[in-house]
Parts: C-alpha cells; structure tokens; sequence
C-alpha cells in the first residue's frame, strides 16, 4: 500500500440547539413596534422573522435578506440611517428574515450541516408564505444581499415563490463570480482545514490569542492597515479568502466596533456547495440524487425564464468578494432572456457589506432602492 489511511477525523458537532432563543435584535426601534413571529422552515429548522409595526394596513411589504454570518441586525443598525428607517419614512413595511445562515443562530457553529439549496427550497418560501399571509393580497418585494440574494434566485427560479412585486439583489444573482485568488484559497483552504476546524470565527477576543484559529488571524493581518483583529479578517482577507468585504472608510467607526456583532463565524463545510456554484458561473444544485430537492432546478440559469417578477440588481464599483458578477448577469439575461424585466446600477466607491453598513449609504444607494420600489407599488 503506498498512501497510509488517515487516523484524523472531522472535530465532533454538538447537537443542533433548534430550540435556542434568537439573539437579541440591536436597534433604536420601539420595542413595541418590533414583532417577532415564530417560523419554522419546511424540513423543522427554527428561523426568525420579524415584522416592524407601522401602524398601518396598506403599506407594501419588504422582505429583507441577509447575506451569510449576518442577520437581520445589518438593516437595523442604530448608529446610522438605516434601510429599515428609510423603509418606514417612504411608506413601507419592513420584515425581516434571519435564514439559517444568520449569526443570531447556532447553526453555523453547531449543528446539522446544510446547503444552499436547503435555503431556496425551505427557508425563503416558508418566510415569503409567513409574510402572505399576513399581509393579503398587498405588494410584497424583496431586498437581498450576497448568499440571501443569490439563494432567492435559485428560489424564484424554480418558482418557489412566484408573483412578487420586485426584488433588489445586491452583491450577486445569478451569475457569481470570484476573483481567481479567492476561488483557490477557498479550496484550498477548504482542505487543508476540515480535519481541523468547521469553523471560522471572526472575533478575536473570544477565541484568544493561543487558540487553533491564531495563524488564520495572523495571516489576514499581513499588510493590513486596520489593527483591529476582526477588520483584518474580514476587511483584508473575507475569513482567509483573500477577498475584501467592505470599503474601509465608508463605515463609521461606531460600525467599526461592532463588525463582530453584525458578522458571524464562516463555516468551512459550506465550501463545497459554494466552490461548485462558483466553477459553474451560475447557482446550481448541489443535492443532484436527494429526492426532496427534486423541485429546485440543476442550474438556476438554465431556468430564470421561470422568474417573474421585476428584479435590480446592485453592487458597489469596488465589490472585492463578487467582482462585476452583477453586471455579468445584467448581460447575461439581457442576452438569454430579454423577456424579463432586469436592470443594473453601480454605486461608485462601495464594496460589498458597505452598501449597507455604510455611513452614507442612505443617501448613495438607497435612492435607487425607493426608486425601484416606488415605481412598482
């Protein structure tokens, strides 16, 4: 025998805690008008969703997405002007979706492990069925950053969630696309530390300095500018990615302090899923002979004829984590389906969280958010 078997194994999971409280939202809101409303996805995985109170029963709906380690906290924050404050003043209702993917739940840490396709096939359709039905028959759009956005057009392309009256996907869609360093770090990466972590956190003071995660802290702070350990991890390497998540100077420094709450630990056993949605272009299936999946198609591009609804898509001039796969998958559908209703607009000086998280992003991007809405309500 020439290759010895491994003794190593994977680091033991604890026991999915689906019966955990969500973490606290952290917002300036009246408690009052902040509802959260049980939700259970269709394969019994907890959710949160959460419904700030307008006190008025005609206002569209908007349902947010959060991109993945986030939550719902990154529509919220109170240190800035928020989208949700801009929602309410432009006469919407917010709701908002922590998926499983949030960082305000224990899944990414511990737990069964899950895929991309168990977000478009149960957590979406059960939140977007959840908002339906309180709602009636009012417009109900959709905002969504990063993984948020790229599950929901695996969602609506397999027609999971029909007759929307919009949606924003910010970051990317349909057509992801990695800078080449990043692709191969996050392979490479991929396999070098399975048999080691499952995880990888983003705040330093909790894991400490003589920990298994200090050279992956190390690494990411080669070359940077910021000293804060978590900036480093995220700002100059997106968890060890080689990949930037934000524009440094549009945050204030208020979001600074707290990007360790408003991000959570990346878990490693997701990276495959995500390694082959990236070689293909496009948001593809990863359970091919599960049965249960059968309803979301192998290659959601292959099937965005199927997607009816308006849809924008954003990103900021200076996304270093998906590059220009918005204005890839503009031309792209403008090429393949020229049917559907897709337009493209690119904030100039903005990374990727930043569209959100920025200090002025109220006034750069979410203009062309109430625009997009506005027309359509």
């Amino acid at each position: 025998m020439i290759f010895k078997a491994s003794t190593r194994t994977r680091p033991a999971l604890r026991r999915v805690r689906t019966t955990e409280s969500l973490r606290p939202l952290y917002h300036r809101l009246d408690p009052a008008r902040v509802e959260e409303i049980p939700l259970t996805a269709g394969d019994g995985t907890r959710l949160g969703l959460t419904r700030v109170d307008t006190g008025s029963a005609d206002r569209p709906a908007v349902l947010l997405l959060h991109g993945h380690t986030a939550s719902a906290d990154m529509f919220l924050q109170p240190e800035t002007r928020n989208l949700v404050d801009v929602l309410l003043d432009a006469g919407h209702e917010p709701w908002l979706l922590d998926w499983r993917g949030s960082c305000r739940l224990p899944y990414n840490e511990t737990g069964r492990r899950y895929t991309y396709d168990d977000v478009a096939l149960y957590d979406i359709p059960a939140a977007v069925a959840a908002v339906r039905a309180r709602i009636g028959d009012r417009p109900l759009f959709v905002v969504a950053h990063c993984i948020g956005s790229l599950t929901l057009s695996l969602s609506l392309a397999a027609g999971l969630v029909p007759g929307l009256a919009g949606v924003v996907s910010q970051g990317v869609f349909l057509t992801p696309k990695l800078a080449g360093r990043t692709s191969l770090r996050m392979t490479v990466a991929g396999e070098l530390l399975k048999t080691r972590i499952d995880h990888i956190p983003v705040d330093f003071a909790k894991v400490g300095l003589w920990s298994k995660y200090t050279p992956l802290f190390a690494l990411a702070a080669r070359k940077a500018d910021c000293p804060d350990p978590t900036c480093q991890i995220l700002h100059n390497s997106a968890w060890g990615t080689g990949a930037s998540l934000f524009v440094h100077e549009n945050l204030s420094a208020a979001t600074h302090a707290r990007l360790a709450e408003l991000l959570g630990p990346a878990p490693l056993w997701i990276l495959p899923h995500l390694r082959r949605i990236e070689l293909a272009r496009t948001v593809v299936r990863w359970h091919d002979t599960d049965l249960r999946y059968r309803s979301l198609p192998p290659n959601a591009l292959d099937a965005a004829g199927r997607i009816d609804t308006p849809v924008l898509l954003l990103a900021g001039s200076e996304n270093g984590l998906w590059l220009d796969s918005q204005k890839l998958c503009h031309e792209v559908l403008a090429r393949r389906q020229p049917q559907l209703d897709v337009r493209y607009a690119e904030i100039p000086g903005y990374g990727h969280l930043d569209t959100f998280l920025g200090r002025g992003a109220a006034l750069d991007v979410f203009g062309h958010i109430l625009e997009f809405l506005d027309e359509r309500r």
